[in-house]
């Protein structure tokens, strides 16, 4: 009996895995719009980008490390109908969250949709979700895995901003941080990144000899 108890729990725990693996893959990052951008330089983990101008509907959040503070939600009510025209918006990637080292304030961003943008966006209904342009340039980036954390956040920027520096690239003080996963994906699996726009963008000698789109 105990042997066909255990046999049965073995059976179950297999199938739980598998539910969990197919149900994080088909809502994995590849299943979502991304933002464009485009690869200027290229070095390990660590690229300098071309971004256009995207649109975002905005919130402020307390802090980039902390996701129970409702901003999320509030964004996902926005894109799930809570706007003029009740108009349902596909979720896209990643999620930008930036702190603004002077104001001491966070905001957190979805990308609005290239069809959605081109159509009209509608007017979100929370009056703490605004629709604002994120303005295009270039921008440092540095991109890993794990949590999404202070601690790995201040690491990942440090790191992003000595390899600027052997790059003599010299980036604002502010920070951005985006997110392309959902919060049940495995730490493993998991792409961050930090972004820092670039105020001198004189980096021709630095150029990779092609360029790739995302």
């Amino acid at each position: 009996m105990g042997k066909r108890v255990r046999m049965v729990g073995a059976v179950v725990a297999i199938l739980l895995a598998a539910l969990s693996y197919f149900g994080w893959k088909f809502t994995a990052r590849s299943a979502y719009e991304s933002a464009q951008y485009e690869v200027m330089q290229s070095e390990g983990v660590c690229e300098v980008r071309d971004y256009p101008n995207l649109m975002l509907a905005r919130t402020s959040m307390r802090d980039i490390s902390q996701g129970d503070d409702g901003s999320f939600m509030r964004l996902f009510r926005f894109i799930s109908g809570d706007n003029q025209g009740k108009q349902q918006i596909a979720m896209t990637v990643p999620v930008f969250m930036e702190r603004d080292s002077q104001e001491e304030s966070a905001h957190m961003g979805f990308v609005v949709p290239r069809d959605v943008t081109a159509n009209g966006i509608p007017q979100p209904l929370h009056e703490e979700v605004e629709i604002s342009q994120r303005p295009g340039g270039r921008f440092a980036v540095i991109r890993f895995s794990g949590p999404l954390n202070d601690s790995t956040r201040r690491e990942q920027e440090r790191l992003l901003r000595d390899w600027m520096s052997s790059r003599n690239l010299r980036g604002s003080d502010n920070t951005e941080t985006a997110g392309y996963d959902p919060p049940w994906t495995p730490n493993p699996f998991r792409r961050n990144e930090i972004l820092i726009k670039l105020v001198d963008a004189d980096i021709a000698k630095n150029r990779a000899p092609a360029a790739n789109k995302k």
